[in-house]
């Protein structure tokens, strides 16, 4: 009797074991940085649209999705910024993708799946902005997601406080596609929309073109995605959406459940003595805390 309970013990607990296991996320095997043409920051075409895309996400299935701005497939007019209110292209529509040997398709937006949801939160509506394009498998072996100049993600942030640096890159016509300009460093002035969105100073903001590109916090984790450009007084200013708080109602309120790639090159995005210390200057003088 006392084997038979031991054998039975051991059976089920292996059994529990693998079944753990198959359910797990498995990390894709990514391109060498070196080799990969599809990376965060490469622009996205969404039927003339030109957007910068965010980050690589992966799911259970070995899918490989690429994230734009939700607002890439409007169809309402640029100032139609309510993501409960403006039109889109439909969930499978085709989306052209730099790097990509064929078209991805887009299966998840936000503001689609607001408006279906019948959603009544001003700041989710202002403020959750993210479409996830699935990558063709025929070209999963040309991604690597890792952050060009910056290296990362290192995982997804927790949050930013504010006079924070943050790291971005911006793939916009306007950049002339230069690594110099294309790498976008900007400081947390403070949360809007309770906690939806930072506004972020530039010295150089993000501008058309750059919608939908990532950002990492200071320690070079996913924080969020380029969404509004700052009025005035804070012409300089961005707005990046929380990306934490995206991925949440993504996964309550659709069948997606990604997980954001970590990138295989290290972050480099380390911030010198004398930039906190003109960062804290200049948060001072803008009155960001």
């Amino acid at each position: 009797m006392k084997r038979r309970l031991i054998l039975w013990i051991t059976t089920a607990t292996l059994t529990a074991v693998l079944a753990s296991a198959s359910t797990a996320h498995a990390v894709p095997s990514w391109a060498p940085v070196g080799q990969a043409a599809i990376t965060p920051g490469v622009t996205t075409l969404t039927e003339g649209a030109e957007c910068t895309a965010n980050f690589i996400y992966y799911d259970r299935s070995d899918k490989v999705y690429i994230g734009q701005a939700a607002h890439c497939s409007s169809t309402s007019p640029p100032e139609a910024i309510d993501g409960c209110q403006a039109e889109s292209l439909p969930i499978g529509t085709k989306v052209l993708v730099a790097g990509a040997t064929r078209p991805g398709v887009m299966v998840y937006n936000s503001w689609i799946t607001m408006q279906q949801k019948k959603e009544t939160d001003e700041n989710a509506c202002a403020f959750n902005d993210l479409a996830l394009i699935q990558l063709d498998p025929a070209d999963y072996g040309r991604v690597n997601p890792s952050v060009p100049h910056w290296g990362g993600p290192t995982g997804l942030s927790t949050g930013a406080r504010i006079s924070e640096r943050v790291f971005g890159y911006g793939n916009s016509p306007l950049r002339l596609r230069t690594g110099l300009l294309n790498a976008i460093e900007g400081m947390v002035l403070g949360q809007q929309g309770n906690g939806w969105s930072y506004r972020v100073h530039f010295l150089v903001p993000g501008v058309p073109g750059d919608s939908g590109s990532g950002f990492l916090d200071s320690q070079g984790r996913a924080l969020g995605t380029l969404s509004t450009l700052g009025l005035f007084p804070e012409t300089l200013s961005n707005g990046v959406s929380d990306l934490r708080r995206q991925l949440d109602y993504m996964r309550a309120n659709s069948p997606y459940d990604v997980t954001v790639a970590n990138g295989t090159q290290p972050f480099r995005g380390a911030i010198s003595d004398l930039e906190k210390l003109l960062g804290g200057l200049l948060a001072g003088l803008l009155g960001g805390g």
